[in-house]
């Protein structure tokens, strides 16, 4: 697990591109709320840990990607988000995982996960070690196996399959669009909270 600072020294294989977006923000004056990066390899080792994969795959494997029975496939992505929900991270993972938001003063207050780059967002009201945080987590990572989610994949790839991405949380709740200050810096989007920018 990162600070910003610190997943700037990685690739954004692990720690996604949208943090060297913002990393450069502190650079230029405009605040970045606190937060911290989950390598795409944390998720990775909590799928591996719990055999997920191989449950995954079979569970999914009366589905034809080339003729989707969507009444079906609905049904498994139900049990793919509760398989999800119900695996557990190894204690060292979890004990690592508190140590880090207390390290960047997470562990307790309002904040929100969401993938880099992406959309959805789960919030928590945190208070130590910071278990609220561990479910939002989850959460998150649930809802790669919502039907939308699995159906996209299906249509785009040929597979329910997906790696393992990087996960970032931030202080306050989910950002905001302020199209004034994404025009300032010719970016497409910038999110922005009680605490400063959560998105880039």
């Amino acid at each position: 697990m990162h600070t910003f600072t610190e997943a700037a020294q990685h690739g954004p294989q692990e720690v996604g591109r949208e943090v060297l977006r913002l990393v450069s923000l502190n650079d230029s004056h405009h605040g970045v709320a606190p937060g911290l990066v989950l390598p795409a390899d944390y998720e990775e080792q909590f799928y591996r840990n719990n055999n997920l994969p191989e449950q995954l795959r079979s569970l999914f494997s009366p589905i034809n990607p080339r003729r989707v029975d969507e009444d079906a496939l609905e049904v498994l992505c139900l049990k793919a988000e509760a398989l999800v929900r119900a695996s557990y991270l190894l204690d060292d993972d979890v004990q690592r995982f508190y140590r880090a938001l207390s390290a960047a003063a997470l562990n307790e207050g309002r904040l929100h996960v969401r993938r880099d780059e992406g959309s959805d967002v789960e919030e928590a009201r945190v208070t130590p070690p910071g278990t609220q945080a561990l479910i939002a987590l989850k959460k998150l990572w649930s809802r790669d196996w919502t039907f939308d989610a699995v159906l996209e994949r299906l249509d785009a790839q040929g597979s329910v399959a997906i790696d393992g991405r990087a996960s970032l949380i931030f202080a306050g709740g989910a950002g905001q669009p302020d199209e004034r200050l994404a025009a300032q810096l010719g970016w497409s989007r910038v999110l922005v909270n009680e605490f400063g920018v959560v998105g880039a």
